[in-house]
């Protein structure tokens, strides 16, 4: 049996494999879990604005209530928001109801700890022994008074915002700035933080009818952001993920910057101010090459981890750096922030343009890109991890990466959540890498279906 959790929590079709009895179900665990003994823990929840966030905040809420805690509502808020707000508002945990960027049938129940951490691997499994009957634990019942209760909480947004605005010592004024919100949980805080701070906003996709969430929008589909930057003539534009969790922008002239290139520009910032700790930015193997380029040229070091931002923050802890993330656009300040946080990147990444006065094409020009191709391999779920097992599929890899000489890469990696392996190539021809990228995803699917 696969486990509970997955890279990001436990996620699936909202009503199928996430069902109400599930949510019921970890909200009473989670509660007993996390509470550390207290007879009434106190738990924040906040969501995107999927139409399924209703029936799972309500299963939640009377699964945390029936093990006598208490639930604090945020409503509709971002995933770093809670996290902020957990340790703001010194409760037991945090839960978000969220599937980030995935399509609007999917969601997610996620989990932080009191001070606004992710929960690593060995909690989740407590709390799925729970669920599971594994761990024979006497979860409380109480009657009467001691059943939990349902609180709201009326100025979440307004304090994330104070937060957010507190992490910047410039203003924004003159700055025209477009916004993709992605119909999701930033709709409302993201014009808010930015025009309070003295720019000019704009935005787009920030209409949620609770189906349009990520519907061809928001980071993971920036071409209207781009054409609009261009049609309104912005200084940049903004695009966030279903649960504001991640940012990709987009200079004055319409193309695209990804997490890489903001990595760049907000690290060799960090240095020149010496905030950098240990000159090192934290990344994944999906970094592109150009990143360490750039930052070895100005004297920094790129160590990298498995995909996922949960590794980036786990390599951070470890060795004491203090900033990390991911192309995708999850970038962590660990001097600001517990987790990926879209919209506290953004406030760094236009830091950074007033400071050194420059437009956001000529910062993002220091880092050289290196094409990269991504092709998804569809597999049986069941054989998505044994690629390695197969001698003709790394003999292949092999035969790639000898043809690169050291000038590309191949990575293949298997999806946390889909039947799906992922073949990321490489190199300094877009049109070599791309065939390439082709007949080995034509030959992992052969191969492992």
């Amino acid at each position: 049996m696969s486990r509970m959790f997955g890279t990001d929590g436990v996620r699936g079709i909202a009503n199928k494999d996430l069902s109400f009895e599930l949510a019921f179900n970890l909200g009473k665990a989670g509660a007993y879990i996390l509470s550390k003994g207290k007879s009434r823990p106190r738990i924040l929840i906040g969501k995107d604005t999927r139409a399924s966030g209703d029936m799972l905040e309500s299963a939640l809420v009377a699964g945390i209530c029936c093990a006598g805690g208490e639930a604090l509502i945020a409503g509709v808020i971002t995933t770093p928001a809670v996290a902020y707000l957990t340790r703001h508002y010194g409760v037991d945990a945090g839960v978000v109801i969220s599937a980030s960027h995935n399509p609007m049938e999917y969601n997610g129940i996620k989990f932080f700890d009191s001070n606004g951490y992710k929960l690593p691997d060995e909690i989740e499994d407590e709390i799925e022994a729970v669920i599971s009957g594994k761990i024979a634990a006497e979860i409380p019942a109480p009657i009467g008074a001691g059943i939990g209760r349902k609180v709201c909480v009326p100025n979440a947004i307004q304090d994330y915002i104070s937060f957010l605005k507190s992490t910047i010592n410039v203003d924004l004024n003159g700055l025209k700035i477009a916004l993709d919100c992605a119909n999701g949980a930033a709709y409302k805080v993201a014009p808010l933080v930015f025009s309070q701070l003295g720019a000019e906003v704009q935005a787009i996709h920030n209409t949620p009818d609770g189906n349009n969430i990520n519907e061809t929008c928001g980071s993971t589909h920036p071409e209207k952001l781009q054409r609009f930057v261009l049609e309104i003539e912005a200084d940049v534009g903004l695009a966030f993920d279903g649960d504001a969790d991640r940012l990709i922008a987009v200079d004055e002239t319409g193309k695209l910057v990804d997490g890489d290139q903001i990595m760049v520009i907000c690290g060799l910032d960090m240095k020149r101010r010496g905030m950098l700790k240990r000159d090192t930015v934290v990344g994944t193997v999906m970094s592109n090459i150009g990143v360490d380029i750039a930052l070895k040229k100005a004297g920094c070091n790129l160590v990298r981890t498995k995909v996922g931002d949960r590794y980036v923050l786990e390599e951070m802890l470890k060795n004491g750096y203090s900033f990390g993330g991911e192309q995708s656009g999850h970038i962590i300040f660990l001097d600001h922030g517990t987790t990926g946080d879209g919209l506290l990147t953004a406030l760094q990444l236009l830091s950074v343009i007033r400071r050194e006065a420059r437009k956001l094409s000529e910062l993002a020009s220091i880092m050289p890109r290196f094409p990269q191709v991504l092709i998804n391999a569809k597999v049986d779920p069941a054989k998505k991890d044994r690629y390695t097992e197969d001698p003709v599929i790394m003999e292949e890899i092999k035969r790639i990466e000898e043809m690169f000489n050291h000038e590309g890469r191949v990575l293949i990696r298997p999806s946390g959540t889909e039947p799906l392996i992922r073949v990321m190539i490489e190199g300094a021809e877009q049109r070599e890498i791309e065939e390439c990228a082709a007949r080995l995803a034509r030959l992992i699917e052969q191969r492992l279906n």
